[in-house]
């Protein structure tokens, strides 16, 4: 009984998200037909059916991940695109509601003669219209981000300067890509182009830092043809994010869940990508190797599967270690406390929440921020750098809005 009550919970939010929502619509077409009412009302309230229905289904009978990926996709796409607008919303009501309430409390204590001289309906007015909006713009925005904005790939290029840096691997170029969730897409000419654009940048290495797929090895498959094209003059580097492991999925048995993760471990072969699964490949001679430390997936509000002690050992004398491992918040927690020889972290999974405003030099801001203290782009801690990619690809909301999708270019300098 306990499983069916977050699921209750979840479809009484929606329904009342909806009858909240629904007295600013109601208001917007106070003037309208009777016929253009009727069809607005039943409309709207036949998507709340449906959406409500529907949670209860495929919580229920059927699961989601069942669904055809476009089918699945879509689903999960058109329930955030219609509600986000209408939590948006919410607070315009919400004060509106404040303001009537405190107008009919002033009523009742204050014996005005001219009661109608203390309503003031334009306001009320003003704050619906302005909530529907901002609402409707917000709803533009996040159309325009399943379009547009989640393709819209940007390649960031970055200089670090490294002390030890052997001079041989001065001007080392590093591309970084990350948390492409294949399983959210439907399409691959988008990513065919991001393909290009990675190899544009004539990298010596490429490293890719986690969250191949949503939950199913078979997500990759229809894209393997496509990131194979990578091409690096020293290598593929890869690791696994917290999505990789099929943590997120039902399986029938745990045997169908560890043959799943085989598979992943497959695909990154065929991708011709050096898998580092707790451990660390050296480059060069040895009296100017370059550390390549690949953790599995190790962060704070996830299960630990990473084991920085093993993937450390045996690049103690590399004059540079860069360490791939996808929650940065393994950064704040062990890598700038405990091995602060680490040079270089790069890290993923945040997204920078696929939401925000980044207007350099003047603004930067995302939801990110406030569950992850380093959600998007370089930090630096003394000697130590993190950069946090915001991914190639989208998770759940199909699309980004402010937070495009990025490649990155590192460029290592010794001066």
């Amino acid at each position: 009984m306990s499983r069916y009550i977050p699921i209750f919970i979840f479809a009484s939010v929606i329904f009342i998200i909806d009858i909240y929502s629904f007295q600013a619509i109601r208001h917007a077409i106070t003037f309208s037909s009777a016929g253009l009412k009727r069809f607005v009302t039943i409309t709207y309230f036949a998507i709340t059916a449906f959406t409500v229905g529907s949670i209860f289904f495929f919580s229920l009978f059927y699961s989601l991940f069942n669904l055809p990926q476009t089918l699945r996709v879509i689903w999960l796409g058109a329930l955030i695109i219609f509600y986000l607008p209408k939590i948006l919303l919410i607070p315009f009501l919400l004060i509106d509601d404040l303001r009537r309430g405190l107008q009919w409390m002033a009523i009742k204590i204050i014996p005005f003669k001219n009661i109608n001289a203390t309503r003031n309906i334009s306001r009320s007015n003003f704050l619906t219209q302005m909530g529907l909006v901002v609402s409707g713009l917000y709803l533009s925005g996040l159309i325009y981000g399943v379009f547009r904005g989640g393709y819209n790939y940007q390649v960031k290029k970055i200089s670090l300067l490294l002390p030890n840096l052997p001079e041989k691997y001065n001007g080392l170029r590093i591309a970084q890509i990350s948390d492409i969730h294949s399983g959210s897409f439907t399409v691959t000419s988008p990513l065919a182009h991001a393909v290009k654009l990675v190899n544009k940048q004539q990298p010596d290495l490429v490293f890719f830092t986690g969250d191949l797929v949503n939950n199913s090895s078979d997500e990759i498959l229809p894209f393997i043809s496509i990131f194979k094209n990578i091409k690096a003059r020293l290598g593929i580097y890869s690791i696994l994010g917290n999505h990789d492991y099929g943590d997120y999925s039902s399986w029938p048995t745990e045997e169908a869940k560890r043959e799943n993760l085989h598979q992943l471990v497959n695909a990154h072969k065929k991708l011709g990508w050096h898998l580092l699964r707790n451990e660390n490949v050296l480059i060069g001679n040895p009296e100017e190797q370059i550390a390549i430390i690949g953790m599995e997936n190790w962060g704070t509000r996830f299960q630990k599967y990473g084991d920085m002690a093993k993937s450390y050992a045996g690049s103690e004398k590399a004059k540079v270690k860069l360490l791939l491992s996808h929650d940065p918040t393994h950064w704040d927690a062990e890598v700038s406390k405990a091995y602060k020889d680490v040079d270089v972290t790069f890290s993923g999974h945040t997204h920078g929440f696929q939401m925000g405003i980044e207007i350099p030099g003047f603004i930067r801001w995302s939801p990110s921020q406030y569950f992850y203290p380093h959600w998007a782009g370089l930090y630096q801690e003394l000697n130590q750098y993190l950069y946090v990619n915001r991914g190639l690809g989208f998770l759940a909301y199909p699309g980004r809005l402010g937070i495009s999708p990025e490649i990155t270019l590192i460029e290592l300098k010794k001066t």
